[in-house]
């Protein structure tokens, strides 16, 4: 209740403004239940009880979290440590799935019988509700795994993989993998639940995780280039967002929120950068006024500076029709009226709350619909089960798609790290190594991570996560050191001195890219 107080008593979203998102939420939820139509009608009241998570409490006050921007203590204040530390997250999670599953069976005498934490998110850290996730997503993948083996070996029908194949050439990543995709959201989207593995053409290579993420990472960084057109670069924030008039269809955009599902679902970071309103946009939220201030800060402070002035001057100060301007891609100017014949309307002292929400309105939402319903649509694909939209907060599933940047410290990972094949903690190469380690410059230290995990970000819980795993990999030899991106190994030689370790590794970590470095 205490939770809930806080909410209520925060800056909340307008019921403007909620009712509009119910609205669109209601016609989303129509559509993407239509996946659902040929399937047993049980499956399709479990996909709605997954949609329709809300707490007793929440559901009577007509409130979730995401609904506040800024409650009367801070999410963090309801953590609790020891709590945390002790929870036995896979029982946790089995109570609540079971619970939810029951929802979807109304005459059930076991309905809502098992207590969870999960029940409860806001007092479980983003790590241990990580874990849920992830148990969520290990067994719908072995549950489809199961079923397309029994389906090939007791039905006459083709051989159906029990992952998901994607078979791509390096010269034309975005064509193999915008046809493969679509081709599988067509014949059979519940495919989208089996494990990625990435083939690349021509290429020999077992794919145990290493090679989707050298995927993602190809493919992210082409689809996301502003000479591709899709997504304009803000220099000040450095951040992306959605061209209004891009090149390239929906289909590609569908592509991209494809690609952030699957990440989430196979616990691939991506190095992408989008601002936090995306994620309160893939969460059912619009963008309103307050997204601005992160999202595109100048024109918010030119917008507060409007709100905040009282001068009976307002109009002759400010001279600003009900219109927005903007350059596209080629760098033309593109006008668009907020209101009929904005052009000719000036913006006075007793209207300039509407132009500035209208303003936010246009740029947040109207002028990318198109694209963003498709980005979202093909995101959708993935997380439709996914108790992600109950468990998650938008600045969590952004940890969840991108991890976090900042500075590293790798002392955290050198306490949960393992060794093998002859190396300890106590071996001469391996203290020469974490000292060369601590001593690398963050861009460096960033290398490494890439070379080691095939991501240079900070995953949720910190470096400890990563659970890195350091293995001798023969004598003393000019060969590099190696690595396996796909179980977070680095294979060592076990070189005599300190220096000749600092510059094999460097020159391995500034020189690798491709499976071929294996």
């Amino acid at each position: 209740m205490l939770y809930y107080a806080c909410l209520l008593g925060g800056r909340c979203d307008t019921p403007q403004v909620l009712a509009r998102e119910k609205e669109v939420n209601q016609q989303e939820e129509v559509l993407l239940l239509g996946f659902w139509e040929n399937d047993d009608p049980q499956e399709e009241e479990k996909a709605r009880s997954i949609l329709n998570i809300v707490s007793p409490l929440g559901a009577s006050l007509a409130l979730h979290a995401v609904d506040c921007r800024q409650p009367k203590l801070a999410h963090n204040e309801f953590l609790n440590d020891i709590l945390n530390e002790h929870v036995h997250m896979e029982r946790d999670f089995i109570n609540f799935k079971v619970s939810h599953e029951n929802d979807a069976e109304r005459d059930s005498s076991t309905r809502r019988t098992k207590f969870s934490f999960l029940d409860y998110p806001f007092l479980l850290t983003c790590a241990n509700k990580v874990v849920a996730l992830t148990y969520d997503n290990r067994i719908r993948m072995y549950r489809e795994q199961r079923q397309a083996i029994i389906t090939s070996l007791f039905h006459s029908t083709p051989f159906m993989s029990p992952f998901l194949r994607l078979s791509v050439r390096r010269d034309h990543l975005i064509e193999d993998a915008l046809s493969g995709l679509e081709l599988i959201a067509m014949q059979d989207p519940t495919a989208f639940k089996k494990q990625l593995h990435v083939e690349f053409d021509g290429e020999q290579g077992l794919d145990e995780g290493g090679l989707s993420k050298e995927f993602f990472q190809l493919i992210t960084e082409q689809l996301l280039n502003q000479d591709f057109g899709m997504f304009i670069h803000d220099k000040t924030t450095n951040q992306l967002w959605f061209n209004p008039i891009p090149f390239e269809s929906e289909r590609e955009f569908s592509l991209i929120g494809m690609l952030l599902g699957l990440a989430i679902y196979n616990g691939i970071i991506l190095n992408v950068a989008f601002p936090n309103v995306l994620y309160r946009k893939l969460l059912g939220k619009i963008g309103t006024l307050d997204d601005l201030e992160q999202s595109h800060p100048i024109i918010y402070r030119s917008l507060r500076q409007m709100l905040v002035y009282e001068g009976d001057d307002f109009t002759d100060t400010f001279m600003v029709p009900f219109q927005i301007a903007y350059n596209d891609v080629c760098g033309n100017t593109v006008t668009h009226d907020l209101i009929l014949d904005g052009s000719r309307h000036l913006v006075a002292q007793e209207n300039k709350a509407l132009f500035a929400d209208l303003y936010a309105d246009y740029l947040l939402n109207q002028s990318i619909d198109r694209q963003f319903r498709a980005f979202k649509r093909g995101f959708q694909l993935v997380t439709e089960e996914s108790p992600l939209r109950w468990l998650f907060r938008p600045d969590e599933v952004e940890l969840l798609v991108c991890g976090r940047q900042g500075e590293l410290h790798f002392s955290e990972m050198e306490e949960t790290t393992r060794y093998d094949g002859g190396f300890s903690s106590e071996s001469e190469t391996v203290k020469h190594l974490w000292s060369v380690l601590h001593s690398l410059s963050q861009d460096e230290k960033r290398l490494f991570l890439q070379f080691t995990t095939g991501s240079d970000r900070i995953p949720v819980g910190g470096l400890s996560k990563l659970k890195l795993v350091i293995a001798r990999n023969g004598p003393d030899s000019e060969r590099l050191p190696t690595a396996h991106t796909c179980f977070n190994v680095l294979l060592l030689p076990d070189y005599l001195s300190c220096e000749k370790l600092r510059e094999k590794l460097l020159k391995a970590i500034q020189n690798a890219k491709g499976f071929g470095m294996m």
